[in-house]
């Protein structure tokens, strides 16, 4: 097998890879077990997540910031830890709530996050219709934020940034409203919106964050729509109006492809493509986000199957759709589902490896921001690759999703690592002939 790059042919330039600590976070941040070092448990999570030399170099950190359902106790939620904590008070703030979130959110900045975003799932409780953080069943398609509070929900949500960004935390962006289109009655903290809802929200607090000086490195991302196929194109021309485009500079989407409902001959990729070709052709200097994706599947999983699967989607969204940031929905999960690339144990204050874990890292340790993604192609279709210029470098990621060994012909020396049912980023220096073995994602670091 042969590689072909050109790096005259150029796409996006990378900002990083990143994960929300929803609801992980809130549960390390309150531990206070040790590694056999004396190292705290849970600052030894941070590390993992975000140090280049000792974890997988995250750069991207998405904070949840709450709506106060676990503080009120209102509302239906089957698994309590869904809940989430707000600062706001009668009156004022408590900025000393949400404790070990706030934790981790810093130590995973201490350990190497340049980039943190605040996401909102919904509005604060008392700013709510019902003043529950989701919609009751008979109402679940309309908006639990009456226009009358939008000013309020935007000044809590900017003073509570500001307050962050004066602590020295690099809040980068705010983003108002997730997965808009959704019925949201209960299960966890959310909202429904509407198209020129959510316009709504979104250009007041455009015009708000204007007006406020110590929030001008921060813009607003949106509108995280949860599913690829849907409403994407509707979204994105109300973002892209004048009355907010100044605050914005980019889509964030999530990657999703649900069942039930598919259309015969029409696959996940198909959707991207269509997409990705309808933003050239309107905005084509806008950025795209990949600002959430897992499984949706249940089952706790470790193993190669679902890391080739992440693999896959990253290789899609980075190739296809041209994502400059990619986002994993949660970076730690304590439930039987195939979401985390770490799993923990709250009660015995543990933690387990996952493949996804070391694949994510086979491309958050080597593509950094300003990282600018080349032409590559493998004569060989059997293997998905691609490849960038990051710091003078050459960085080419292989995903080998058969049983099958590939032999690679390299032209000069590599820097190789390696993650398979055996190997977890293993690294090794090659020159000439190598071997990329079955149903593996391989990095290599090629000197220019």
């Amino acid at each position: 097998m042969k590689l072909t790059i050109n790096s005259e042919i150029t796409y996006q330039t990378m900002e990083g890879f990143g994960a929300s600590g929803a609801w992980w976070a809130q549960l390390t941040g309150g531990w206070t077990s040790r590694e056999s070092s004396g190292m705290l448990t849970k600052d030894r999570i941070a590390q993992l997540l975000y140090s280049d030399e000792n974890g997988i170099g995250m750069s991207i950190y998405r904070y949840n910031l709450g709506a106060g359902s676990s503080r009120s106790g209102a509302g239906d939620y089957s698994n309590p830890e869904r809940r989430a904590d707000s600062f706001e008070t009668t009156g004022g703030y408590d900025f000393s709530r949400d404790a070990n979130a706030v934790y981790m959110m810093k130590k995973c900045v201490e350990y190497g996050a340049d980039e943190v975003i605040f996401f909102v799932n919904s509005p604060i409780e008392a700013l709510t219709k019902n003043h529950k953080a989701h919609l009751d069943k008979n109402k679940a398609f309309r908006t639990n934020l009456s226009r009358k509070n939008i000013p309020a929900f935007c000044k809590y949500c900017l003073d509570v940034t500001e307050h962050f960004v004066k602590e020295g935390l690099p809040v980068s962006f705010i983003s108002p409203i997730n997965e808009p289109v959704w019925k949201w009655t209960g299960g966890q903290e959310g909202c429904h919106y509407s198209v020129r809802q959510a316009g709504r929200v979104m250009s007041r607090f455009a015009s708000e964050l204007k007006k406020r000086p110590a929030l001008n490195t921060v813009q607003l991302s949106g509108m995280e729509n949860g599913d690829i196929r849907w409403f994407n194109k509707s979204f994105t021309r109300r973002l892209l109006k004048k009355d907010i485009r100044d605050s914005v500079d980019g889509v964030d989407v999530h990657s999703y492809f649900l069942n039930p409902v598919k259309f015969p001959g029409l696959a996940r990729t198909d959707y991207l493509k269509r997409y990705r070709k309808w933003l050239d052709r309107h905005y084509p200097s806008v950025k795209v986000r990949c600002s959430e994706w897992t499984h949706m599947q249940g089952g706790k999983n470790c193993g190669m199957d679902s890391a080739l699967v992440l693999a896959k989607v990253m290789f899609e969204d980075i190739s296809l759709l041209n994502v400059c940031s990619w986002q994993h929905w949660v970076a730690c999960s304590n439930v039987d589902y195939c979401d985390g690339i770490i799993y923990i144990d709250p009660e015995k204050e543990t933690y387990e490896l996952t493949k996804r874990y070391y694949v994510t890292g086979n491309f958050s340790k080597f593509i950094k921001n300003g990282a600018v993604r080349t032409q590559v192609t493998a004569d060989d279709e059997d293997v998905s690759c691609l490849s960038f210029i990051n710091g003078g470098k050459t960085v080419v990621i292989i995903i080998n999703p058969t049983q099958k060994e590939k032999e690679l012909t390299l032209n000069g020396q590599a820097d190789i690592y390696v993650t398979d049912e055996s190997s977890d980023l293993a690294n090794y220096k090659a020159e000439g002939n190598i071997i990329i073995t079955p149903q593996s994602v391989t990095t290599l670091i090629l000197k220019n």
